[in-house]
């Protein structure tokens, strides 16, 4: 009987001292387990977000880049579209609206460009109901001047005409000059080729015929 007890009691010390020894094996077997699966989780994390800056940035520079080289190519090439073909046909429509009238002095004939303005438009419906004939005189040695018979609207502007030029003066003189002199006039026209013409006008009294060119 003192055996039994004896076994059984060693039995119950064997077992007390097993199982504190097996728990603690277990919890010490646990803690390196969970610490690495999250730092195993933590690192990829960390490696995924680092690289994305440095492309982020690439991606910038190269954005620039192409901005600045579109930018320089646009300023070098020459423009070519519709607001240049506007410019063009604009100024080649000015040239084919340039009116031109015949000017003939005491025999000779000259041509001359009119200006665009009121004044102008007045004398062109003059000489739509036939040709304008005039009787100037000589003043002052630089300038023919004689009476248009009607008034005609002014825009006048403190000017110096110069050899060629035709002008309205006070509204109802006509001017044409060989020479030069600043006044305020309204002009009219200029004699496209000079060639004779301060002979053509000579030192007295000349006429003069306004007419629209064929």
């Amino acid at each position: 009987m003192k055996k039994r007890i004896t076994l059984a009691l060693a039995a119950v010390l064997a077992l007390t001292v097993l199982f504190p020894g097996c728990g603690h094996v277990a919890q010490t077997g646990t803690e390196p387990e969970s610490r690495s699966a999250a730092q195993v989780e933590a690192v990829p994390s960390s490696k995924a977000a680092t690289p994305s800056e440095p492309e982020t940035t690439e991606s910038n520079n190269a954005s620039e880049q192409r901005d600045s080289v579109t930018t320089s190519e646009a300023q070098a090439t020459p423009a070519t579209g519709p607001e240049s073909k506007i410019a063009e046909n604009k100024s080649n429509e000015e040239e084919n609206n340039e009116m031109k009238m015949n000017v003939e002095v005491n025999g000779r004939d000259f041509t001359a460009t009119l200006e665009q303005n009121s004044a102008v438009e007045a004398l062109v419906q003059m000489m739509e109901q036939g040709p304008v004939t005039l009787q100037l005189s000589d003043y002052a040695g630089f300038e023919k001047v004689g009476p248009l018979g009607q008034s005609l609207p002014t825009s006048n502007n403190q000017t110096t005409p110069q050899a060629g030029d035709i002008v309205l003066y006070q509204g109802n003189q006509i001017v044409m000059f060989y020479g030069s002199n600043s006044w305020s006039y309204t002009r009219l026209g200029h004699i496209d080729d000079l060639t004779g013409w301060e002979q053509a006008l000579g030192s007295g009294d000349v006429t003069v015929t306004f007419s629209l060119e064929n």
